[in-house]
């Protein structure tokens, strides 16, 4: 108890309630088994794709998330070179 620094233990949910099943990681799935293959972690992944967990934004959000505060910032640089 002395070293828990107010952090309680996260529970886990068991990796069995997770399904492949449509999901990317289907696709996978199925490469393997064309070769004779299986992912014995697949089901372990499963849970970034069901829904709540899964990050849907696009390529170009993901490049403009901070965008505004980056373009303050360099309009903020650009003036204080220009005063000084």
């Amino acid at each position: 108890m002395a070293h828990e620094h107010g952090h309680s233990k996260m529970e886990l949910p068991d990796c069995k309630q997770w399904k492949i099943e449509g999901t990317p990681l289907e696709t996978v799935k199925k490469k393997l088994a064309a070769r004779g293959l299986r992912d014995p972690w697949g089901r372990d992944e499963a849970w970034r794709y069901v829904s709540g967990f899964a990050n849907n934004g696009s390529f170009i959000g993901a490049l403009l998330q901070g965008f505004k505060w980056g373009f303050a910032a360099f309009v903020g640089s650009l003036n204080k070179d220009k005063h000084h």
